[in-house]
């Protein structure tokens, strides 16, 4: 077992966090935030969400989820909120999920990213700092921090050199947490996933959704780019459990990852038209899709080695791709069908 990995004692004794930990979770509306939530409450914590807008389509309310966590109404430019919600509710440990994530928005209106992925980064970084109580923070970056690299997979120990206005923002948020962690001792982790995908997304220009969403409804999926493109995907489950397992060490051992990022993913990366083809499986539906090779400027490959999350965190994807792919088939079912 390398240095700091947790063994099987480690995780029965993190296993008892949860219960009764006042936690912080911000982005709660997005696809990830929501199977947080839901992960953390199954789990006995008291969850806090700040909320910027209401989203009325997402999982958080459409199941309900909400229902079962205190919602702070503000936004991350807001430091005296971050602080009054952090003292006030007495947190202990911080999601940081909320973001600008949409990529074509990013190119649109890079100042507006800018300004939530990277000042509202600092901002509640800088609210955590002057919160002695908060013992864990993870912040969640990303794989295209790494931008176009030399050598794949990408390893931690890369660089991060991203170009894109998205890409750069991350980069930027990953490295501000280094930051904090290494200039003032607070407890950050950082998280960088492959692609998630998972019931809630209704980001229809996504692969995954859109894909699902012609296919259910017996059109031909369309395709942007050429189908060439190789990525790293990741059940948004097994992603909720990578940040829980980051939070649950960084809350044990400190030490041993304060100020790092790891990655994470399925650890078996797809072409597009690979992708689609498990997608089609998982549907039961095939349909000849629509190739406009519009997308010039992407990135050929991007995918992530996650052997030093495995290792020394003791995390692996307990449901995989082709489950994931088959529990979120069924989510869409039975969204589309009700009118989603």
């Amino acid at each position: 077992m390398r240095p700091g990995a947790a063994g099987t004692a480690d995780r029965d004794a993190i296993g008892t966090l949860w219960p009764g930990r006042r936690v912080l979770v911000t982005g709660a509306t997005g696809l990830l935030g929501g199977w947080l939530v839901d992960a953390l409450r199954a789990r006995g914590a008291d969850v806090v969400c700040l909320m910027r807008d209401r989203v009325p389509r997402s999982r958080f309310h459409t199941e309900a989820i909400g229902d079962h966590a205190v919602v702070v109404r503000g936004e991350l430019s807001d430091r005296s909120l971050l602080e009054r919600t952090l003292a006030e509710y007495d947190i202990h440990t911080v999601f940081h999920l909320a973001a600008q994530t949409i990529v074509g928005v990013a190119r649109r209106d890079p100042l507006g990213t800018f300004e939530s992925n990277i000042r509202g980064t600092w901002n509640l970084l800088e609210a955590c700092r002057q919160q002695r109580q908060v013992s864990a923070v993870v912040v969640a970056s990303s794989d295209k921090a790494y931008g176009a690299q030399p050598q794949l997979p990408y390893v931690e120990e890369a660089p991060l050199l991203g170009r894109a206005v998205y890409d750069v923002s991350k980069a930027c948020a990953d490295m501000i947490a280094q930051s904090y962690a290494e200039v003032y001792g607070l407890p950050v982790g950082v998280t960088r996933c492959g692609n998630l995908f998972g019931g809630g997304d209704l980001n229809w220009s996504r692969l995954v959704p859109g894909t699902l969403r012609d296919l259910i409804g017996g059109r031909a999926p369309v395709l942007r780019s050429d189908g060439t493109q190789v990525r790293d995907y990741l059940y948004v489950e097994d992603a909720a459990a990578a940040y829980l397992r980051v939070a649950e060490v960084l809350t044990e051992r400190p030490d041993t990852v304060a100020g790092r990022g790891f990655n994470f993913s399925h650890t078996k990366p797809q072409s597009v038209l690979e992708m689609l083809e498990n997608i089609s499986k998982a549907v039961g539906t095939e349909i000849e899709p629509v190739i406009l090779g519009e997308a010039s400027d992407e990135i050929p490959a991007q995918y992530l080695d996650s052997s030093q999350a495995m290792a020394e965190l003791g995390w692996e994807p307990g449901i995989g791709m082709h489950e994931g792919l088959r529990r979120t088939a069924a989510w869409y079912r039975a969204h589309l069908g009700n009118g989603g």
